[in-house]
């Protein structure tokens, strides 16, 4: 027999290598991405449903927070893991509509199965959801509404924090949160809005109403020794001394080995060591400050001295907390204490010492430098304070972002309703595969106002009947009204919701479907076992083989 003209088989890839391609291979990435989407749907809008999440420690989560979820599923599909990637850039850019992305993105790939079926190229799809997604951004940008003439700009953010408040665990405390949330964006620097000098402490126990809004920082009582009930707890316009020193005595075998001959050459050395401290504590004594903070230690002998001098000290606070004082109260931390000037010290309208619960806090009111604020927030679970954290970072990132940007749309799927119906009339005027691929978008958006309907338990058929009936009237903010359980104008019952919130998930939504599509092959390692334990691995195998000795 004659093998001259067969072409021998090559072999590329490492044995058990897995490498699936083509239109398979699109849709079940695109099916993988359905299943996370899946999990996140109930959780949709004012009535949606809670997700339970136990980890591999047995702690328990409670959220309906979609970055948070997906976060703590442990997704290991590496194309769904693309959802987790926009649910997380959404959470970090706008703070809000985590779990509306998700499912878009879902409801958007679902839409491209059947063309994909059919043999239409992928590129084809694409091209007409980047069109699609160009022209729906374009259309909420001239639909949005700007409020900055409005006069009355904490009525307007107060109905924004409420809307972002209406599907989460404290959405029957509004009223008490919205003017928290409110107040916290307001009293940062209008400037920069930096939310990170916004504090949450979570302290157990008493009524979610038990919170209480600090205008200033806010941190737990640190570790004390003896003579700390002796200091004052309450100081008005105090100056604020912060050190990275450490004010204690060390034993001597700590720190050196000293050899001594007489027993007064070993007094000697501990007087030394006595003298040391008692002039550092002296310097800052004379520096003026009564109020002394240290990110390291500050010894019983310490906490006495300055308990006699009616100083107030607290050593071993954390970083995250130092740092927001320095912030607010100014002045510098001071890694010694020979050279201590006013300028190096802080201040504030008053410092006091409170007990919130079972646990001492220490407040520094009425900051000048720089404007912080700090949230104490109290709960009668963990699990609870956790999600009032989370529900109330969402409200105060879609403040700040109503307060950057000053377009607002109406939310209860009003604004999706009426850019499907625009793209349905606009794909009408387009001939060919893409009239068909802008209408399949089209009818993706209807997914938000669906599943608001199907959470809620009302009629979704009949509730996006009405909803498409009334948008071909141009009743452009008419969406899903809960209250009356019917369909409504969401605008005039302040339903809103800032459109940077709309416009980031669909161009996040669109470009992670158009990610999925574009692979048709995924190549997958597998690492190499070692025949024996105590073998090693073959040369370039990836295997954890233990050597033999």
């Amino acid at each position: 027999m004659n093998f001259g003209n067969q072409t021998p088989t090559i072999v590329v890839l490492k044995e058990g290598t897995d490498a699936s391609q083509g239109k398979g291979q699109i849709i079940s990435n695109i099916n993988a991405c359905l299943a996370i989407q899946e999990t996140l749907k109930p959780t949709l809008g004012p009535l949606g449903s809670d997700i339970l999440l136990v980890n591999s420690n047995g702690r328990t989560t409670i959220s309906n927070d979609g970055a948070t979820i997906l976060r703590l599923l442990d997704v290991v599909h590496p194309a769904a893991k693309t959802l987790v990637d926009i649910s997380r850039a959404q959470d970090a850019e706008v703070g809000d509509g985590t779990t509306s992305v998700t499912i878009l993105a879902g409801e958007i790939m679902k839409e491209a199965k059947p063309f994909l079926e059919e043999g239409i190229s992928s590129h084809i799809i694409m091209k007409g959801y980047r069109k699609a997604v160009s022209l729906a951004i374009a259309k909420i940008k001239e639909l949005a509404v700007d409020i900055s003439g409005d006069n009355n700009n904490r009525d307007l953010l107060e109905r924004c924090a409420r809307t972002a408040m209406s599907s989460k665990l404290i959405s029957n405390n509004a009223d008490f949160f919205v003017k928290m949330c409110v107040d916290a964006v307001l009293s940062l620097d209008q400037n920069e809005l930096d939310d990170k000098l916004i504090g949450i402490k979570k302290i157990p126990g008493g009524a979610m109403e038990d919170s209480i809004f600090v205008n200033g920082v806010a941190f737990q009582k640190t570790f004390s020794y003896a003579g700390f009930e002796q200091q004052p707890k309450k100081i008005e316009h105090p100056k604020i001394l912060t050190l990275n020193v450490e004010l204690e005595l060390k034993a001597e075998k700590d720190n050196a080995e000293v050899r001594v001959e007489h027993v007064d050459d070993y007094q000697a050395v501990v007087d030394a060591e006595w003298q040391i401290i008692i002039d550092k504590l002296k310097q800052i004594e004379d520096s003026g400050a009564n109020i002394v903070l240290s990110k390291l230690p500050i010894g019983d002998l310490a906490t006495q001295y300055f308990a006699d001098r009616n100083i107030f000290c607290a050593g071993r606070v954390p970083s995250e907390d130092m740092n927001r004082v320095i912030l607010a109260v100014g002045g510098s931390v001071q890694s010694t204490t020979s050279d201590i000037k006013p300028e190096h010290l802080g201040t504030c309208d008053l410092f006091e010492e409170v007990q919130i619960g079972s646990e001492r806090y220490n407040l520094f009111e009425g900051c000048h430098e720089a404007k912080t604020c700090t949230l104490l927030l109290r709960g009668g679970a963990e699990q609870v304070i956790a999600e009032v954290e989370r529900s109330l970072h969402d409200a105060i990132m879609i403040v700040k972002r109503a307060v950057q940007n000053r377009l607002i749309v109406a939310g209860g799927g009003a604004i999706e309703m009426e850019v499907s119906k625009y793209l349905r009339d606009y794909s009408k005027t387009v001939p060919g595969k893409q009239q068909l691929i802008i209408n399949a978008f089209a009818k993706a958006l209807e997914v938000i106002p669906r599943q608001l309907c199907e959470n809620a338990g009302l009629d979704a058929i009949d509730i996006l009947n009405r909803l498409r009936m009334a948008h071909s009237k141009d009743e452009k903010w008419y969406g899903v009204d809960f209250e009356t359980e019917n369909i409504g104008d969401n605008f005039s019952k302040f339903v809103w919701e800032p459109a940077l919130v709309k416009i980031n998930a669909l161009s996040s939504a669109t470009e992670a479907t158009n990610l999925i599509l574009s692979v048709d092959e995924t190549i997958r390692n597998q690492e190499s076992q070692p025949a024996n334990a105590g073998m090693m691995p073959p040369q370039g195998g990836r295997g954890r083989g233990i050597p033999m000795r």
